[in-house]
């Protein structure tokens, strides 16, 4: 199966018509051999420089909220006004550059296991992801 008929197939399993432009966002996410972060601003100007391609920004966060929805997508919320998003769908934590406003990935081994120590009555843990904010340390700066 070529890529544009598994970009189809994603978009209908999301609850989306596979649009000409549904098709461009799909091909910045699902085709690159790295996984990667991103706003749905910095989605939109990806899509804006590396296929010249002009999509509105409604049709780009409606896509993006529809496959997170599905499943393809993860959302990372950094604070109540800012959330990435990842193409790696794993089980895994995260570092967020305060500085550079980058969300990095750090692998499972890279942390030991957190001790949960109280639990929400009637509900199960799903998983434990962790995600570390660092900032530049201004008192080593000087």
């Amino acid at each position: 199966m070529n890529n544009i008929n598994i970009y189809k197939e994603k978009l209908r399993e999301s609850g989306l018509r596979p649009t000409r432009q549904r098709l461009k966002i799909c091909e910045v996410l699902f085709s690159p051999e790295k996984t990667f972060h991103f706003t749905i601003n910095d989605l939109t100007k990806i899509i804006e420089e590396k296929l010249s391609e002009k999509i509105s920004l409604a049709t780009v966060y409606n896509t993006i909220h529809a496959f997170k929805k599905k499943g393809y997508l993860k959302e990372i919320s950094i604070n109540s006004d800012k959330s990435y998003f990842d193409t790696n769908v794993t089980e895994h934590h995260h570092f967020f550059d305060e500085d550079t406003n980058e969300l990095i990935d750090c692998s499972n081994e890279e942390i030991d296991s957190v001790n949960i120590k109280r639990n929400i009555t009637g509900k199960k843990i799903k998983s434990v992801e962790v995600l570390i904010k660092v900032a530049t340390d201004n008192q080593t700066q000087k």
